[in-house]
């Protein structure tokens, strides 16, 4: 497999087959265009945007970038119909699925020419994805940040950062790669300095999973409250509610309040090897770069 002129980079109009990850409250419209002109496949994190403020985000892309770009669907959003609904209006052309399952919308996406990407845990979620009609699966590693769990193309995600890591997950059969951490510190995140700080300073050993009790798992820096978190989930008198509670709104306050003791800073174990802030474009093509002449492309 190659690094260009890939399947990847073929069917959806790409120069490198590089997927900026859909993170909540990180991946907006100026994010997603960067990565977009920087050759890759930006995305708009849809989260749980009704349909006019993911409007207004994909118009806000669309004067960024005159490149494809796309808007991973969050399938747990109460605003998933409006998402689904705004996304073929306004012309989207790919999307990736998460959190759920995708199959009461796959037809109305693929009726609107919206090449559909899900994001997938399991071979048996693979293959039944296949069959609706996917035109690509992303398989996530535990490695990666946030929410974490031979056919057609799969692109390899959690725990990429550098060349090292897209060779590697090409010489195992993918056909392209996401990033999501890798993509916290660039130039054109608009996340808090404070967060990308921590991000930047981070060893391989200060992240933590926590969730697991809740039934969606999610990995971020350790601090007060991940820590308190994984404390209180240990305990059995400690109740769902209770935890829902703790983590409501720390994801909003990493991001946009800098709040790097109360607030969730998702992020990847890959962090140890950030300890810049390049623009996307530096980022992808220095990945791509490293990567072709790690497999003797150069």
């Amino acid at each position: 497999m190659k690094i260009k002129d890939n399947p990847v980079c073929k069917m959806l109009g790409i120069e490198y087959p590089v997927f900026q990850g859909g993170m909540a409250w990180v991946a907006d419209a100026e994010l997603a265009a960067a990565v977009s002109n920087a050759g890759g496949l930006g995305l708009i994190a849809a989260m749980n945007s009704n349909g006019e403020q993911l409007r207004e985000q994909i118009k806000k892309a669309k004067t960024l970038t005159d490149r494809v770009f796309g808007v991973n669907l969050m399938l747990m959003s109460p605003f998933i119909e409006e998402a689904v609904n705004v996304v073929c209006e306004e012309k989207v052309q790919v999307v990736t699925t998460g959190a759920g399952n995708p199959a009461k919308y796959m037809e109305q996406l693929k009726n609107a020419g919206v090449k559909v990407i899900c994001v997938v845990a399991s071979v048996a979620l693979a293959v039944m994805c296949e069959r609706m009609g996917a035109v690509a699966v992303v398989a996530e590693g535990c490695e990666s940040g946030g929410h974490v769990g031979e056919s057609i193309p799969v692109i390899a995600a959690g725990g990429i950062a550098d060349g090292r890591g897209m060779a590697a997950a090409f010489m195992l059969g993918a056909s392209a790669v996401q990033m999501g951490t890798r993509f916290l510190t660039a130039k054109e995140c608009n996340i808090h300095q404070n967060y990308k700080d921590k991000v930047i300073k981070a060893k391989d050993i200060d992240t933590i999973v926590t969730g697991k009790k809740l039934g969606h798992p999610v990995r971020a820096l350790k601090n007060p409250m991940t820590r308190q978190f994984s404390k209180k989930e240990q305990d059995p008198a400690t109740t769902s509610e209770e935890l829902e509670a703790m983590g409501a709104g720390a994801l909003r306050r990493a991001v946009q309040e800098g709040d790097v003791k109360e607030g969730s800073m998702m992020c990847g174990q890959i962090a140890g090897l950030i300890n810049d802030e390049p623009t996307c474009k530096e980022i992808i093509t220095g990945i791509c770069e490293s990567a072709a002449k790690l497999m003797g492309e150069n």
